[in-house]
């Protein structure tokens, strides 16, 4: 693979679609796409203002709280009144539990660690939305992302990283369909928070000082606690990496992930272990030490590109997590199903189901589904036949 045909503009210059255009504007009563109603306003667009519903009629009192709940479509409409736009809910229940909710909960069953907003970025806001706004004769859909809308020398849209490196949400955009890249608007991709928050102020929006949600939308509480509710216990062993033995017990490996090391309940408590590998098909928890859990590289399918395939650098960089920094990768093999990438460090405990995402700077290349990377596992022993009280670590 060579280098990009098309480099990254050293200034990159936004793109501005032409106001008066009809755009249908995602709003989550939240501050961001708030302002992001009021800023499209400003710039001469005609803006329609939308909330997805995937709240249950049945939804727990604990679930859906803090963004897409019944008070927060109160408050975006409220916002959109404001603001001067017709708003709308639209119901999209039944895409949610098939394309988020069901998936999440399989992921978990396969010894896997999915990451929902992806999934909810890519089929249901940035695939059905955008479907739904060309029904509603809207060219464009614009959301709160602090994303940037860049378009290149040859008029080519690209993502970039947002201007907010603390709020840059380009991570969860990676699977958004290529050919859509030019109907979608970001107006706070060039702003920080503070910025945001200053703007919602000034223009008197009741949800200038709204805090943001950290969780995950449809979890209540802790998200153990929402697995165990759906996939049922079953009791098996840990064991150690090096030798095969029976170092522990556990209730399912759908309540571990990799990496981890507090909680294990070892019989050997005191020793520091770290999940290595988990596999749903024996019922094994496996564990061992820090440089058992390091990554020389990965694997990922279920890929979607922003570039074309023959574009993709040789030399580029991945984020393996959200909430961590992008790192130095060489592509081994590309197509149109996956890649594999040599790290030019080894990596801590990358996580199946996780996503892999790929960056030339700070333009968004695409990604694909972390893949399991399954160590060489020695013959498991047979446990000892007076087995010692499981103990917290």
């Amino acid at each position: 693979m060579s280098a990009p045909t098309s480099p990254v503009p050293s200034v990159p210059v936004p793109a501005v679609p032409a106001a008066g255009e009809r755009v249908l504007c995602a709003m989550s009563g939240g501050v961001d796409s708030s302002v992001t109603a009021a800023l499209l306003k400003d710039q001469g667009y005609q803006v329609v203002g939308a909330m997805m519903r995937f709240w249950p009629d049945d939804k727990r009192t604990d679930t859906f709280d803090s963004c897409c709940s019944p008070d927060a479509a109160y408050e975006a409409r409220r916002v959109a009144e404001q603001v001067g736009v017709p708003f709308y809910l639209l119901d999209y229940r039944e895409q949610f539990q098939r394309h988020i909710v069901g998936p999440f909960i399989d992921e978990y069953s396969r010894g896997r660690t999915p990451n929902p907003c992806v999934n909810c970025n890519t089929k249901v806001k940035f695939d059905e939305l955008v479907k739904k706004a060309k029904m509603l004769g809207c060219r464009y859909v614009a959301t709160g992302h602090y994303v940037k809308r860049v378009e290149n020398a040859q008029g080519d849209v690209e993502f970039h990283r947002g201007d907010d490196p603390r709020k840059d949400q380009t991570y969860f955009l990676w699977g958004t369909p290529r050919d859509a890249l030019p109907y979608i608007l970001f107006p706070v991709g060039e702003l920080e928070k503070p910025q945001v928050r200053q703007i919602a102020e000034e223009r008197g929006l009741l949800t200038a000082q709204k805090p943001e949600s950290q969780n995950i939308c449809f979890v209540p509480g802790k998200v153990q606690d929402f697995v165990a509710e759906h996939i049922p216990e079953s009791q098996g062993f840990i064991r150690e990496i090096s030798s095969g033995e029976v170092v522990g017990e556990h209730l399912g490996t759908q309540f571990y992930t990799l990496g981890q090391k507090k909680g294990l309940g070892l019989y050997q408590s005191h020793r520091v272990r770290h999940v290595v590998h988990l596999a749903p098909d024996t019922n094994t928890v496996w564990v061992g030490d820090y440089d058992d859990c390091l990554w020389t590289g990965l694997k990922a399918q279920s890929a979607n590109y922003l570039i074309d395939l023959t574009d993709l650098p040789d030399e580029l960089e991945v984020q393996v997590r959200y909430r961590t920094a992008p790192v130095k990768a060489r592509v081994v093999r590309a197509d149109e199903n996956g890649f594999e990438l040599a790290f030019a460090d080894p990596q801590f405990a990358v996580a199946p189901g996780q996503s892999a995402v790929l960056y030339a700077g700070p333009r968004l290349l695409g990604g694909g589904l972390i893949e399991d990377h399954v160590p060489t596992l020695p013959e498991a022993k047979a446990p000892p036949k007076k087995r010692p009280a499981v103990l917290l670590s």
